[in-house]
């Protein structure tokens, strides 16, 4: 069925135009204090901030009133916590499927002020993604609301401003996988700042830091760039996009401006249009004028933070290619030569060298009927996947489940006389993900572990710079010092002369970019237009653009 959706194309309804309903349903209608009457589908077509504006200066006469000032109350309740929490570009009729993690938590969030339940530990995982630092703000008081009226709220967060309002913080480490897994400070933010053991006090405190791009100005050359003209879908108000290439670039904008809208609705349908002609139908859209695509630019990568697979079969040594070269290296030892072994003896996906009582996966599945399945590991192999006959062939004194149950880290100096497998292996170090195992299951890596682990195999292709690589929020999950890491790996792809461009809220990414496009002014209708396009300093003293205001405190 998925294959079959991608030749085919969704079209608004010729008889209900897109609201759903029948006629009788869209005759019944409220006027506002203007004398405009709306009907329900028009009503859910305004921005949650519009909608919330129109009930609260609904006029009515006393006899509507005494029947619907209690519904009118909840509605505009729950309307002004919408608003809240920092999602009044959203309207009533957005699709649940096109919400991000943020969104989505962020209306369960607003659904539980609603309740107004005491009493209760409420437990929120990085609230704040997707979110712009000026509704950051917002997002804090409404937790501090929840607080104050007798709940408890534990907030998993990497955010400073979030960290800076909290009452107590626990910060483990000191690093991550087998180097953390200990609380190396817990206190008021003030205590925290002065702990000697914390690498997040580091940051918070101004001993490191990232640094801002204060480069010179340079001037753009049209002849090197992406320009894609009069691109308009959802908010967009024809839009002309001109994206210089060799550079890393940031998209920005407050939540809703139209940053997902322009690049992976029209920019990227547009580029594979023009770079895959054999798949052109797929790709080719109505919702822009025109694309000038320079001929250095031979490729388009989107790295997002889907997972690398979806079995535990998949892991970070079968994703890279890795385990093809080191299944290889256990057929060249003197074992596997008298025995007359293949690579495929050392495969937990095909028979003969795995173990046949769990099917290579370490694990036996318990289907529980009527509750979740439970996974007990095998007591043939122990968790190991293979046969006896092939976990006794060694590579200087370390069998094949060894070396899947290696760390990244330990893999570099394990294969130091490999090139091939250790130049992989030293780039995925160098992205921040030397605590990984090579062969951990790929269902349990975060979607910040997954992209960079994309962005790795990236990096260790020796190729010519031609390619235009796309990370949307690319920090999400991310500490301080991750993204320190992060920003290091993306600038050696530009360094490279490959181009990137990355659509973020975050700050310390922002600063750091080579130029910075910013859309607005607002989230909705209200956005949808480029504000400002520069250097970080030049945005920093935009005067439309909301990113500018945050970035000021860098350049002055």
């Amino acid at each position: 069925k998925k294959e079959l959706e991608s030749y085919m194309v969704t079209k608004v309804c010729s008889s209900c135009q897109g609201n759903r309903l029948r006629p009788i349903s869209l005759n019944v209608f409220l006027e506002d204090n203007k004398s405009e009457k709306y009907n329900i589908a028009d009503l859910n077509n305004l921005s949650l901030f519009e909608l919330n504006s129109f009930f609260k200066n609904l006029e009515l006469d006393d006899f509507k009133y005494k029947v619907a000032h209690r519904i009118l109350k909840e509605i505009s309740n729950r309307l002004q916590f919408l608003n809240d929490v920092g999602l009044g570009y959203l309207t009533l009729n957005r699709g649940a499927s096109t919400l991000s993690g943020g969104e989505g938590q962020r209306i369960r969030l607003a659904t539980q002020i609603g309740s107004a339940l005491s009493g209760v530990l409420y437990i929120l995982d990085e609230p704040s993604i997707g979110l712009h630092q000026r509704d950051n703000q917002k997002l804090i008081q409404t937790l501090k609301s929840l607080r104050d009226i007798g709940n408890t709220v534990i907030v998993v967060e990497h955010d400073e401003d979030t960290m800076r309002e909290a009452d107590y913080i626990v910060d483990l480490g000191p690093g991550a996988g087998v180097h953390g897994g200990t609380i190396v400070a817990e206190g008021t933010p003030a205590s925290i700042i002065k702990s000697s053991d914390s690498i997040t006090s580091d940051f918070l405190s101004g001993k490191k830091f990232i640094s801002a791009n204060t480069n010179p100005k340079y001037k753009l050359d049209e002849s090197n760039m992406i320009i894609l003209t009069q691109a308009c879908e959802n908010n967009l108000k024809s839009v002309d996009l001109k994206l210089p290439l060799n550079k890393l670039v940031c998209l920005t904008g407050v939540s809703g401006s139209g940053k997902s809208t322009l690049i992976h609705n029209i920019l990227v349908p547009a580029l594979k249009a023009q770079l895959l002609p054999a798949h052109r139908s797929l790709y080719i859209r109505n919702n822009f004028k025109s694309l000038q695509l320079p001929d250095s630019i031979k490729s388009v990568i989107e790295l997002d933070q889907s997972p690398i697979g979806r079995t535990p079969h998949s892991n970070p040594a079968t994703y890279t290619g890795l385990f093809d070269d080191i299944r290889k290296l256990y057929t060249k030892t003197q074992e596997s030569q008298i025995r007359g072994y293949k690579p495929g003896r050392f495969s937990f996906n095909v028979k003969g060298g795995r173990c046949e009582d769990c099917e290579g996966n370490g694990v036996n599945k318990i289907e529980m009927h009527f509750l979740p399945d439970i996974h007990i590991e095998c007591s043939t192999c122990k968790g190991s996947r293979y046969n006896e006959e092939t976990l006794s062939v060694l590579y200087r004194g370390k069998n094949i489940a060894d070396v899947l149950n290696m760390t990244i880290e330990e893999g570099v100096d394990f294969f130091i006389n490999h090139p091939k497998i250790h130049r992989a292996l030293k780039t995925m170090n160098s992205v921040g993900l030397g605590y990984i195992k090579l062969g951990q299951p790929a269902t349990t890596l975060s979607g910040g572990e997954a992209q960079r682990l994309k962005l790795s195999r990236e990096l260790s292709k020796r190729t010519k710079g031609d390619t235009l690589y796309i990370l949307d929020e690319p920090t999400t999950g991310l500490h301080f010092e991750d993204i320190k890491i992060l920003l290091k790996a993306i600038n050696s792809l530009v360094e490279q002369g490959h181009s990137v461009l990355i659509i973020e809220h975050n700050l310390d990414v922002i600063k750091t970019a080579d130029w910075v496009i910013d859309l607005g002014p607002d989230g909705g209708d209200k956005g949808g237009e480029i504000v400002a396009e520069g250097t970080p300093e030049e945005i920093s003293k935009a005067s439309r653009s909301e990113t500018g205001k945050f970035l000021k405190n860098y350049f002055n």
